[in-house]
C-alpha cells in the first residue's frame, strides 16, 4: 500500500510521476479520478480553490489564525462554530474577540458542556487525573459538535481539544472544521516540537528500546 512518507522522491509535487515509488496514490487513476470528481462540488471547489488563495498570499508572511480569517472571507462564511478546551479558555476568548472584530458571528462551545461526570462512561477513579471519576467531568466533543450544528454554524474551528476527542468533533460536526491548535501540555500545544527532538532529548520517550 502507499508508503508517502518514505518517498524521498516526491516526484507528485513535480508532476513527474517516473520519480515516485510503485504504489504511488498519484498512478492509482481511479482513486485520482474520483478525488477530482468531488471538487466538482460547489463547495468543496470553493474551499479548495480559497484555500490555495490564502496560502499564496501569505506564503511565510501570515500566521495560521490570519490565515483562517483569510479563508473565512474568501468563502464567505459568516457564522462560525468554536469548540475549544476549557485548558485554552483565555486563549478561546482571545479567539473569538479577534474573529468578532472581523464581523463574524462565533458560536463557542467549551469541551465541558454537559456538566457530566466521568462515570458516566465508564471511566474509573484510577483513570482520571484527579482521582474521581464520579466528580471529574468528561470532556463532551459529541455535543459540542451537536449544539453547532444545532446553530446552523458554516464553518468549525478547534482550538486545544484532546487527542481522540477532536476525532469525535471531527465525526459528528456538519460543518467543515479546521484546526487553530491542538492539544499538547508538554511543549504548549506544539507538539512538532517533540517531532523536531525525535533524535535527540525526546529519543528515549519515541524510542525506548535504542535509547542510544
Amino acid at each position: 500500500m502507499y508508503n508517502c512518507a518514505k518517498c524521498g522522491l516526491v516526484g507528485c509535487a513535480q508532476q513527474d510521476l517516473q520519480k515516485t515509488l510503485p504504489d504511488c496514490p498519484s498512478k492509482n487513476s481511479e482513486l485520482q479520478s474520483k478525488a477530482l470528481k468531488e471538487y466538482e462540488k460547489e463547495e468543496i471547489h470553493r474551499i479548495a480553490y480559497q484555500s490555495a488563495c490564502v496560502e499564496a498570499e501569505g506564503y511565510c508572511n501570515d500566521t495560521r489564525m490570519v490565515e483562517i480569517i483569510n479563508l473565512l472571507k474568501r468563502c464567505n462564511y459568516k457564522k462560525i462554530g468554536f469548540a475549544f478546551c476549557r485548558g485554552l479558555h483565555r486563549e478561546a476568548r482571545e479567539v473569538a474577540q479577534i474573529l468578532e472584530y472581523y464581523g463574524f458571528e462565533v458560536v463557542s462551545v467549551i469541551c465541558k458542556n454537559g456538566a457530566v461526570p466521568k462515570a458516566h462512561i465508564g471511566v474509573e477513579d484510577e483513570n482520571t487525573p484527579s482521582g474521581h471519576a464520579d466528580r471529574e467531568v468528561m470532556c463532551n466533543p459529541v455535543a459540542q459538535a451537536m449544539a453547532l450544528n444545532e446553530a446552523k454554524t458554516e464553518f468549525n474551528i478547534l482550538l486545544g481539544l484532546c487527542v481522540g476527542h477532536d476525532t469525535l468533533f471531527f465525526k459528528y460536526s456538519e460543518a467543515p472544521v479546521t484546526v487553530l491548535a491542538v492539544k499538547d501540555r508538554v511543549t504548549g500545544h506544539n507538539p512538532l516540537a517533540a517531532i523536531y527532538c525525535a533524535k535527540g532529548y525526546y529519543k528515549k520517550k519515541f524510542y525506548p528500546e535504542n535509547p542510544d
